[in-house]
């Protein structure tokens, strides 16, 4: 069983930054896809950032804004976030999609954490 952990949210002034991080943990043999998305109220969930294949994809609303990076030997992925609007208040999800070392698929989220942009 692979189970994500994240941290990092929280309030901060418009201008601000902020960095998420997730940690994985369990039986991962290999990762497919591993990125972020947030959920603002009444919105739908929306992709941030993500890497594919090797290559990291940003939604146009954070590009210039957000970085994504991991940390193989911690397990750990980040999501670094620079000059930070109002729009960015959202509740923020990890997500790795890969297989296990038992071969079975999975598509893990993370419990999400709240971040508010405000003055």
């Amino acid at each position: 069983q692979v189970q994500l952990v994240e941290s990092g949210g929280g309030l901060v002034q418009p201008g601000g930054s902020l960095r998420l991080s997730c940690a994985a943990s369990g039986s991962i043999s290999s990762i497919n896809i591993m990125g972020w998305s947030r959920q603002a109220p009444g919105k739908e969930r929306e992709l941030v950032a993500r890497l594919i294949s090797g290559a990291t994809d940003y939604a146009a609303s954070v590009k210039g804004r957000f970085t994504f990076s991991r940390d193989n030997a911690k397990n750990t992925m980040y999501l670094q976030m620079n000059s930070l609007k109002p729009e960015d208040t959202a509740v923020y999800y990890c997500n790795v999609r890969g297989y296990t070392r038992s071969s079975n698929f999975f598509d893990t989220w993370g419990q999400g954490t709240q971040v508010t942009v405000s003055s």
